[in-house]
């Protein structure tokens, strides 16, 4: 596995956690209060007013990481045991507290692979966000709606670095993460295990959102900019934006289309939910279709503070659309080194050469067949939200670690010379 370069690795999480409490401001107004009623979700507040930049727009401009909601746990699909509660108890929130404090306080810069988190708790104690069940708040549940007949199949049929007793024959058994080309759309605006940095650049005509793994966005602003013609695709889709009032919102289609079952790698495309997002489904298989788009919508609710909304409409994957919301905190001392992914990795080109050597050998009686690996516990939740209340029914929590597949084990870009694919 090969993730970047040691040293801009340690550069961004030293950074990263050290100004978590500073873009917490006792000036900072909140996303959204929790109501009397806490399955209910209140409207984007518009009260704050952001500062304009020299030619007239609004001024998002800064750098917006999602780290905090992925260190507090907030998972993307609800846990079930909430039911349809967008907000917690405040029973479990001081839990979610003491949980951030207890982090905060294991913090050490003693190790290369420091411990805990800084800052944690002062933004639980201060974002109505840290009150949230889940990202997904439409459906109600708080869970994604069922795919489609046609989704189902293609996404049970994928094949990537994540699934278990998967073969390797060529570049296309890899999902786009696994080989450094792309996390997919809109799985990239959701928050993963590491890399967590989102700059926004701002310029007359255009918005840029800049990721800090894979994927930079160049994106028009103006009710008359045209839509992109059939034909051409993008990893990232093409997007166009306006405003609306003090909101932003952000058109994106043309996403790139197709599935994870295919052998033309030119035809596969990146899951719009990756599993490196708590509790999204496993293995990156999801399918994408040529009708797949979203409306994302950017509102800053104070100084340090934009809340999220994206809704994704596949009609050919998901049976209807759904809806997620995320808080944007404003940390402009968070770093992001380059993200170093591809470059002299073999991992591919290893995984299918070690693959294709062991058939052999289990053909030749020299080995026997896999009946068990790494990465089947990637077929169960992965990650759990601490604080909701317990499932009597559910299985115990698997270790968390990493290994077994995609950047968690095969991530990586087979490079020159690469194997040719054996006649079918």
């Amino acid at each position: 596995m090969r993730r970047r370069g040691l040293s801009s690795y340690i550069v961004t999480t030293v950074s990263a956690i050290a100004a978590i409490a500073a873009a917490v401001t006792a000036t900072n107004a909140l996303a959204q209060k929790a109501p009397a009623d806490l399955t209910a979700l209140p409207p984007t507040p518009t009260t704050y007013t952001p500062g304009k930049t020299p030619w007239g727009d609004w001024d998002f401009r800064g750098t917006w990481p999602i780290e905090n909601i992925a260190s507090t746990r907030i998972l993307f699909q609800r846990p079930k045991t909430y039911g349809n509660r967008v907000w917690l108890t405040k029973e479990e929130h001081d839990k979610r507290i003491a949980n951030a404090e207890r982090s905060d306080k294991g913090f050490t810069t003693d190790s290369l692979n420091a411990g805990g988190t800084q800052g944690l708790a002062d933004w639980v104690k201060s974002s109505d966000y840290s009150w949230r069940t889940s990202m997904l708040v439409k459906p109600a549940d708080g869970q994604l709606p069922p795919l489609t007949a046609k989704g189902e199949a293609l996404y049970k049929a994928g094949r990537s670095g994540w699934i278990p007793r998967q073969e390797f024959d060529w570049v296309d058994d890899f999902d786009s993460w696994d080989r450094c080309i792309s996390r997919g759309f809109p799985a990239s605006m959701f928050p993963f295990r590491y890399n967590y940095g989102q700059r926004i650049w701002q310029s007359p005509g255009y918005i840029v959102i800049e990721l800090e793994m894979l994927g930079t966005r160049v994106i028009p602003i103006g009710k008359d900019v045209p839509k992109v013609p059939a034909g051409p695709e993008a990893w990232m889709g093409y997007s166009r934006a306006h405003w609306e009032g003090k909101t932003l919102v952000i058109e994106t289609d043309h996403i790139k289309s197709g599935d994870s079952a295919t052998h033309d790698p030119q035809k596969r495309a990146a899951s719009p939910l990756n599993m490196a997002t708590q509790n999204v489904p496993p293995f990156n298989t999801i399918p994408t279709s040529d009708k797949a788009r979203t409306v994302e919508k950017l509102t800053m609710t104070g100084p340090n503070s934009i809340l999220y909304e994206i809704t994704y409409d596949d009609p050919e994957t998901y049976t209807k659309p759904w809806t997620a919301q995320l808080e944007w905190t404003r940390n402009d001392k968070y770093e992001m080194p380059e993200y170093a992914c591809h470059e002299g990795d073999v991992q591919i080109r290893n995984y299918i050469t070690a693959s294709r050597a062991h058939r052999r050998d289990v053909a030749a009686g020299k080995a026997e067949p896999i009946t068990t690996d790494t990465r089947d516990r990637f077929a169960q939740q992965f990650d759990f939200d601490p604080v909701a209340p317990p499932d009597p029914n559910a299985p115990p929590p698997r270790p968390r670690g990493g290994g077994g597949g995609g950047q968690g084990g095969a991530q990586g870009g087979g490079q020159a010379g690469q194997p040719q694919r054996p006649p079918q």
